[in-house]
């Protein structure tokens, strides 16, 4: 059984961290800058430097963009037919545009489809944070802090250079000391059991506002959990996607929002409950609706 075999245990170890957090009130910055600097770097040079490029990974860049771009459209058009005001526009944006690829999809991917679609689900997972940092940052801020802040932004991420230089290492065929590679797949080992105990962490903190408006609730969940892997199984048609590749494309363009979001709503004041009260009901709602898609994709 699909729920059984690959979502509860990803849904234990969320429990764990969310079980601790409410329990021990820990301070989950360090924890999280301790996977975004060292952790996810490890990984992601690992995946880059061991993996073979080819057009697959060209198909991934292309859909993340497009995914991006569509879902912008499609909530600036239902905003101002709404008739939104710039940040309640913004705050959609942040909860229906960026899953959480890698504290929940990667996982899920790991423990459905094993190595070769945890690779797709980690290069998806490099290319969303790139995205996220850039245009997550630029609408969190209602897109008034301009394009140099928002480069700079990208520029602080390890993850963008450790994907860098593993590939460079990769095309142009660098041996890689094995003492140094060694020490590396290690500490990236450690990547996703750590980032999915501070997805949990994170749950605890989040909570639905008794007061939100329920059309822009209902609205910004059926954008990010239906029409974002509506878009992933359109792009598969027109495109010549490896099986197992489009299975993973349509299975983390369902992932719940990204907590990250919530973060940057609340720095930035962009409709910080709104944004949280998204990104904690899609939680709730994928561990039955991640379950059912498992089971139609096989």
């Amino acid at each position: 059984m699909i729920f059984v075999n690959v979502v509860l245990p990803a849904i234990l170890i969320f429990m764990a961290g969310f079980i601790v957090q409410r329990w021990k009130k820990m301070n989950i910055k360090s924890i999280s800058t301790l996977a975004v600097y060292i952790l996810s770097p490890a990984l992601v040079f690992k995946t880059f430097y061991d993996v073979q490029l080819d057009q697959q990974y060209l198909f991934i860049t292309m859909f993340s963009l497009i995914l991006l771009f569509s879902i912008i459209i499609i909530n600036k058009v239902y905003s101002k037919f709404r008739k939104y005001p710039r940040d309640v526009e913004s705050g959609l944006i942040l909860s229906t545009a960026f899953m959480n690829a890698g504290n929940y999809g990667a996982p899920i991917i790991l423990f459905a489809y094993g190595e070769t679609g945890f690779t797709y689900a980690v290069s998806f997972m490099v290319l969303q944070s790139v995205i996220m940092n850039f245009f997550g940052v630029y609408y969190a801020a209602s897109g008034n802090i301009g394009f140099k802040a928002a480069i700079r932004t990208i520029s602080g991420m390890p993850l963008t250079y450790a994907m860098v230089i593993a590939i460079s290492f990769n095309l142009l065929s660098i041996p890689f000391p094995a003492n140094l590679y060694s020490a590396v797949d290690l500490v990236g080992q450690a990547t996703i059991p750590v980032v999915m105990l501070i997805l949990g962490m994170q749950l605890a903190e989040l909570k639905v506002d008794k007061v939100i408006n329920k059309e822009r609730l209902i609205y910004g969940t059926t954008v990010r959990m239906l029409i974002s892997p509506l878009i992933a199984f359109v792009f598969i048609l027109f495109f010549p996607v490896d099986p197992l590749l489009a299975k993973v494309l349509i299975v983390l363009t369902a992932m719940p929002t990204a907590v990250t979001t919530t973060m940057y709503a609340l720095q930035f004041n962009t409709t910080p409950k709104l944004v949280s009260s998204i990104a904690l009901v899609t939680t709730l709602v994928s561990v039955v609706t991640i379950s059912i898609l498992l089971t139609i994709l096989g």
